[in-house]
Formats: C-alpha cells, structure tokens, sequence
C-alpha cells in the first residue's frame, strides 16, 4: 500500500497510474506494490453445552430420597397448550428429579 507524499492518503490505482483521492496527486511512473500474509495459529473456541447453561432458582422443598429441603425448580407445560403447566423438582443434594401437576 503506497500513500501520498503531499496529504498522506492511501493512493488508488487509476488506469495505469497511482492518484490520490484527496489532493489529485499523480505517481510519475510504474510503482510496484508488494503485499504479504501472515498466519497465527488459531485457539480452539471452548463450547459451552446446555448443561453448563442451565440456571434454576432454589426453593424449600423436601425431597422423597434423601430428605434434603432445597431443590431446583422449573416448569413446562407438557400435554395441550390450554392446560396447566408441570412443576418439576431437582434436589440440590442427590439430583432426584420428581414432578407435580396442577
């Protein structure tokens, strides 16, 4: 990449010559124009799973299995659209999971 010598604009190739697009600066002659690359090695990007995303409140509740009074809580509604929504439960402690209907 060339620049003007009078304004320091990059200078663009215009037919057989070099002008700048700022103050009309004409090359006298042929300029030659190298260019290069470099490559860096690239990291690995970390992928993140739908586990690693799941993010629950905790509520008291006890649990069936182990007696533990916290567990995780969600819901979603599992049969027609017009019906009620299913609670489900995870305990903090042992990771059962259970569930309730209304």
């Amino acid at each position: 990449m060339e620049f003007c010598p009078k304004c320091g604009s990059v200078l663009v190739k215009s037919g057989k010559e070099m002008k700048c697009a700022r103050c009309r600066y004409k090359t006298k002659g042929k300029m030659k124009i190298e260019t290069s690359e470099s490559m860096k090695k690239v990291l690995p990007i970390g992928i993140i799973t739908d586990g690693d995303t799941d993010v629950f409140p905790v509520i008291s509740c006890v649990c069936g299995k182990c007696d533990n009074k916290e567990a995780y809580f969600w819901t979603s509604v599992s049969r027609a659209g017009d019906e009620a929504e299913t609670r489900f439960f995870r305990c903090t402690k042992c990771k059962h999971t259970w569930r309730e209907y209304h």
